[in-house]
């Protein structure tokens, strides 16, 4: 789906910096925002307070604005802005989870607190993760890992494994096929 007109006004409101297009911003993409960080928290089974969903949402808001809007200014409209909006929410939020000390794995006293069931669907999670990665090569299951697991951006991925970036894609493509067929 392409840009639509509505997005593209804003987007170009939100550059000139005319009066409340930020604030039309914000409140036309909130709900969505919200959405991407308890999916992407709930698929990592981090639970989430509601002061972290708040954060979680101002840091997403506050990776747009940075470096004057640049993630608004490098937008090419090939997609609409929606879609080009979840993917950086996501890669923000999966970002921060990474380094949050509570998605590590639960500790014993919380385990007490009646948390066995999700601490035990987390290993089982992790375990079957890592078995539909092990029935990829390891170039293929490292590309996923990176990119699904760490939300790491193409040109990251890039760096770390030694492959173009515009094999990234490809790659990726072939191994979410292959764990599809894995799955079914």
């Amino acid at each position: 789906m392409a840009l639509s007109n509505v997005d593209r006004e804003l987007i170009e409101r939100c550059l000139n910096k005319q009066p409340q297009s930020w604030d039309a911003f914000v409140f036309r993409f909130l709900g969505l925002v919200v959405h991407v960080v308890n999916h992407t928290a709930q698929s990592r089974s981090v639970p989430l307070t509601n002061e972290d969903r708040e954060d979680l949402c101002s840091e997403v808001f506050l990776s747009i604005l940075k470096d004057d809007l640049a993630v608004l200014r490098s937008f090419r409209g090939e997609s609409s802005l929606a879609t080009y909006l979840t993917v950086i929410a996501r890669r923000v939020v999966v970002r921060r989870l990474v380094k949050r000390p509570s998605s590590t794995p639960l500790r014993g006293d919380e385990l007490d607190r009646g948390d066995g069931e999700n601490f035990e669907k987390r290993i089982n999670d992790r375990e079957e993760v890592q078995r539909l990665l092990s029935g990829l090569g390891d170039q293929e299951a490292e590309v996923v890992r990176l990119y699904h697991l760490d939300g790491h951006s193409y040109q990251e991925i890039s760096t770390r494994v030694g492959i173009p970036v515009n094999s990234i894609g490809p790659t990726l493509s072939r191994a979410r096929a292959k764990l599809r067929q894995g799955i079914n």
